[in-house]
């Protein structure tokens, strides 16, 4: 950040990351360090997507990352970069630990039964209620309503908002960070035994679910995982997991793989190649170890590979038909199909007007594909060369580190977009070698 750093910071999404870089925010403008004003947007309420409002899960499955990991991790603040402030970074530190999961337990008195318990991953609702918690205790500035238009000018952002009772308002930013994974609500098709991810968590939060004795979840990742466990509750005869790996991989545990999300220090120097390997043996389409230990002895589970091409009614079931390179189509049908494949990663240039959308083409050239954004996300998360500022950690995985996108180095994401810098002008330069040369 500099002088002509954005005063106000806009954020769509209530979420984890919107939550972390608010609050080292606000722990930076406590130490009298510049640090923008954060304003969230958010059609719900603050951590809804780990709430059943919110459409992703019904609350009771629990988190897939250590909640340890949580929005000051790894606590190894730059922020303040290597500016006069630098002997700041480790206060800020510090300060962010009033903020954390630990803190959240200590002050409602269970800290010592969760780690006499083995330190579990919580339920999301439980999560949900730490970032709520964090929000309380920052005093978060959110507007609660649903972002139905993006524009922009040269210097600032503009989101119109839709308020729940039917109201409009314009929330107006110098930079804005765009969070989450969009709607919940697409379905593969539009048939009373095909679910949207949305749809399926309704049916079970009502105990509505249709009855199956062949059912199939479409997607390996965590949002799969979710309602692969769940449905294992429930009397199915059998259960598919289509996806389009081999097999379903589970999520990288140890040390080696754990570092690399926590410090994405050498990421940059990883070939393009293995960087998108290590990103999908690591966190796109797998599976939690717990989520891959609850399912491990359920014979009613098994795995398809495949993408699904086509789906349609047919009778009384679902034709689900996939594809595999060097292979015919093959259609099975299904009583029950749930389309858990997660959100889509440009879910948000719907919401762009002619000119947002003008302005994101004219930095990326067109169209603006997630390759071409992907490896246009710089250091500080946002897109290179695009003012106002527009960050996207979301899609930060492949050019900045693997543990943006998700819950796995949230402190380190709030340094990035947060970093204040030193721009030396040429005087300075010069004042510079003016003293150097008299010493």
């Amino acid at each position: 950040m500099t002088a002509n750093s954005p005063q106000t910071l806009l954020v769509v999404g209530a979420g984890p990351k919107a939550i972390a870089v608010a609050a080292k925010a606000t722990v930076m403008r406590d130490l009298g360090l510049p640090a923008p004003h954060v304003r969230v947007v958010e059609a719900h309420a603050v951590g809804a997507n780990w709430q059943s409002i919110g459409g992703w899960t019904d609350g009771r499955h629990r988190l897939g990352t250590g909640p340890e990991k949580d929005i000051g991790f790894p606590y190894r603040s730059t922020v303040a970069g290597r500016t006069e402030h630098s002997e700041l970074n480790a206060e800020i530190s510090r300060r962010m630990l009033a903020y954390s999961w630990m803190s959240f337990l200590v002050e409602h008195q269970t800290y010592a039964e969760w780690v006499d318990r083995g330190r579990p991953s919580p339920a999301h609702h439980v999560w949900a209620r730490y970032l709520q918690w964090v929000a309380t205790r920052i005093d978060l500035d959110v507007v609660i309503g649903r972002v139905t238009a993006v524009s922009a000018d040269d210097e600032q952002w503009f989101l119109e908002v839709a308020a729940p009772d039917g109201s409009a308002e314009e929330v107006i930013g110098d930079a804005l960070m765009i969070t989450g994974p969009g709607s919940s609500e697409a379905a593969l098709l539009d048939d009373e035994h095909v679910l949207s991810i949305a749809a399926f968590w309704d049916r079970v939060s009502r105990r509505d679910l249709p009855v199956a004795s062949r059912a199939a979840v479409v997607g390996g990742g965590e949002t799969a995982g979710s309602a692969l466990d769940e449905l294992a509750r429930h009397e199915v005869m059998s259960v598919s997991v289509i996806s389009p790996g081999a097999t379903i991989y589970t999520r990288g545990e140890s040390y080696f793989e754990n570092a690399m999300f926590s410090d994405p220090t050498g990421w940059a120097a990883i070939s393009a190649a293995e960087r998108r390997d290590v990103i999908r043996r690591t966190d796109r389409g797998v599976f939690s170890v717990r989520v891959q230990e609850n399912l491990l002895g359920d014979e009613r589970i098994h795995h398809l590979q495949g993408r699904v091409v086509s789906a349609r009614r047919a009778g009384d079931v679902v034709a689900v038909t996939l594809h595999n390179d060097g292979r015919p189509p093959q259609t099975l049908t299904f009583d029950l199909v749930v389309d858990a494949t997660g959100g889509q990663p440009l879910w948000f240039l719907d919401l762009f007007t002619d000119d947002a959308a003008d302005l994101l083409e004219l930095t990326l050239g067109w169209p603006p594909t997630l390759e071409n954004i992907e490896a246009a996300i710089g250091h500080d998360l946002a897109v290179t060369g695009l003012t106002p500022k527009l960050y996207l950690p979301n899609l930060a995985g492949f050019a900045q580190g693997p543990g943006f996108p998700n819950l796995s180095s949230l402190g380190e994401l709030s340094n990035r977009i947060l970093r204040i810098t030193e721009r030396r002008g040429r005087g300075a330069r010069a004042a510079a070698a003016r003293e150097e040369g008299v010493r």
